[in-house]
């Protein structure tokens, strides 16, 4: 029986590109003699995080098309026809029997060229509001792999299946006292976790910094402040550590398995695989969607959250004022934390990547 050889196209951030990661993993463990091909571009993250995974990844040139008149839009027709000739040669070389469209544009042509070229396509979608190439495949799609019931409003729902999101298998639980001997704090004291994503989220480092002594002072509470790598410098200068002893400033977090098992709340934007980690870890959360995001999916992903009872949904043009109340209300409070640790744990599916890769290899036979 020839080799399976499975494509799959992720890109632009992290929410795309780990829940690929995490299929390609799955894919390797079902049957290690199949063979994967990454495709993204080069000035996105993909293009570090892929081989540092353990995977080829190829080149398309390809970019969004922006909403507002930009010159960078004049380039847009030329990307576009070259992404479909360099999508038709990587799709010749390697010969997938199946490509697999995890979003961002980049799977965009790969996965026009794909349909037209007798290929498979699958589609998984991380979001509760679909993103636009995911939407534009769906129609030529085998199968559609979501994370959220609301996504089959907008998909076809004949070929969907409910699988929850693929997410790294990193992520096993260490205890609550792991976690706080790694960042040196006491065991007892209630432990906040502030995450922006790799860049930084400007509304949650705002409202932090502005609540930054009701928080630590008044709340007493142990914080571990991940504010992303574009704020880190202004926010290490401006702030001065020792007055905030129960404070860890990072710029990103590397040992993500102890932040969460440190922490007793998390506050958090509402990407689409933050909110499956919260999920799968039991983690109580205030959920501060994006409002710069296409489709507001954010909002709509902290919503199916909230309305399940795992999360507060606290929107961004409220955070700065409404946040140390909610925080210290909900940390205090250990019946609600535990309920949103249970509703949480319900909306988990913990084995989405597998369940995928299973049905990916019985579409590549």
């Amino acid at each position: 029986m020839a080799k399976k050889r499975i494509l799959i196209a992720a890109g632009g951030t992290g929410g795309h590109v780990y829940p690929a990661i995490a299929i390609a993993d799955a894919l390797k463990a079902a049957d290690p003699e199949t063979e994967i091909m990454f495709v993204g571009t080069r000035d996105h993250m993909e293009w570090e995080a892929v081989p540092k995974a353990g995977y080829e990844i190829c080149n398309v040139w390809i970019s969004g098309f922006h909403r507002r008149l930009t010159l960078k839009n004049l380039l847009f027709p030329i990307k576009l026809i070259t992404s479909v000739f360099q999508s038709f040669g990587i799709i010749r070389n390697f010969k997938p029997q199946v490509m697999v469209s995890c979003g961002g544009y980049v799977a965009g042509p790969v996965g026009w060229v794909a349909s037209k070229t007798g290929v498979k396509v699958v589609i998984q979608e991380q979001n509760s509001f679909p993103g636009v190439t995911n939407r534009m495949l769906a129609k030529s799609a085998k199968k559609i792999f979501t994370a959220f019931k609301e996504a089959e409003n907008y998909l076809p729902a004949d070929k969907i299946t409910l699988t929850g999101n693929p997410t790294r298998g990193t992520l096993a639980q260490v205890s609550k006292e792991e976690g706080q001997n790694s960042f040196t704090f006491e065991l007892f004291k209630p432990t906040l976790l502030i995450m922006g994503g790799s860049g930084g989220a400007k509304t949650i480092n705002d409202a932090v910094r502005k609540n930054l002594d009701v928080l630590h002072d008044n709340a007493g509470l142990q914080i571990i402040w991940q504010c992303g790598s574009r704020y880190y410098d202004a926010l290490a200068e401006e702030i001065e550590t020792e007055d905030y002893p129960n404070l860890r400033l990072m710029a990103f977090i590397h040992n993500m398995p102890e932040a969460y098992a440190a922490a007793d709340l998390v506050v958090s934007r509402a990407g689409a695989s933050s909110c499956s980690e919260f999920m799968i870890l039991g983690k109580p959360s205030v959920l501060i969607p994006s409002p710069n995001v296409a489709g507001d999916h954010q909002t709509q992903n902290a919503r199916s959250m909230a309305e399940a009872g795992a999360s507060e949904l606290l929107p961004d043009k409220d955070a700065v004022d409404a946040l140390p109340e909610l925080v210290t209300r909900l940390i205090s409070d250990q019946e609600k934390l535990q309920k949103m640790n249970i509703a949480a744990q319900s909306l988990a599916k913990p084995n989405a990547a597998h369940v995928i890769a299973n049905e990916i290899l019985e579409l590549a036979n």
